[in-house]
């Protein structure tokens, strides 16, 4: 009961920020503190969400930024998972590499989009390319981070009683590892549709992040703001959705507060 009714007053205090911060954005610009040529206002945000939405014309360059983003998180959280595993049981490849990861993980992922935009043209997979590389370390890290973290005791006492490679990564690294690897994950979701909307805005012909470039061609700032609203949403809903399966997975653990930036 005491837990459920911590869960409703955080939800309602979420509701509550949200619907001031938007009260006193519309406030501001009904006013003229906000110019409306510069930030819009909500209300004409949310007419240009129901007009997207009434006609259907949204759904098309939704469903591409999605599948851009999706595949994104795939292939980099599991490039990522599995190279964390590998180089958390290999330290002195683990040594070797050490300097060369550190480099490209410093690489500003905007520079290299116009290089993916040459290698894969303005299709679905240079957009993905680019939340690849977004995804890819920070599942790395976090994986590699985990399996280092395990008790040397606890797996050369499981190591003792006979277990095979495989039990252990099943039984013991992988379990320990997965509470490091939800928490990159509600991070990597914002990364990878921040991959694919940087690529759309680039150069692409269909998806949200081409709607907001064609939205700030014209100065259009309402159409630019629904733009972002829209991938706001969508990253909610995500997120939840991975949540739950954390809560499904880590049921064993002690039950834990968990925000959208992986503190716990």
């Amino acid at each position: 009961m005491r837990r459920g009714g911590e869960r409703v007053v955080l939800g309602a205090a979420r509701i509550l920020v949200g619907v001031l911060v938007v009260a006193g954005w519309e406030l501001g610009a009904r006013c003229g503190a906000l110019d409306v040529f510069f930030f819009s206002r909500p209300s004409d945000i949310a007419v240009r969400l129901g007009a997207w939405f009434g006609s259907g014309s949204i759904w098309g360059h939704l469903r591409v930024t999605l599948t851009e983003a999706a595949l994104a998180l795939l292939l980099g959280g599991a490039a990522g998972m599995v190279a964390g595993f590998l180089l958390a049981r290999a330290r002195f490849a683990a040594a070797v590499l050490d300097p060369y990861l550190k480099m490209c993980n410093a690489l500003p992922r905007v520079v290299l989009a116009p290089i993916f935009l040459l290698w894969f043209g303005l299709g679905i997979w240079s957009k993905v390319a680019l939340g690849v590389s977004l995804v890819l370390f920070i599942v790395f890290f976090n994986t590699y981070r985990g399996v280092r973290e395990v008790d040397p005791v606890l797996v050369d006492s499981v190591r003792m009683l006979g277990a095979s490679d495989a039990r252990l990564l099943r039984h013991v690294l992988l379990p320990s590892a997965l509470t490091w690897i939800f928490s990159s994950l509600h991070i990597s979701i914002g990364f990878a549709l921040v991959g694919a909307v940087v690529g759309e805005y680039l150069g692409a012909s269909r998806g949200i992040g081409y709607l907001i470039s064609q939205a700030e061609g014209t100065f259009d700032t309402t159409g630019v703001f629904t733009g972002i609203t829209v991938l706001c949403a969508v990253v909610l809903l995500v997120d939840l959705a991975v949540a739950r399966a954390e809560r499904r997975l880590l049921r064993w653990q002690p039950p834990r507060v968990t925000t959208s930036t992986g503190e716990r």
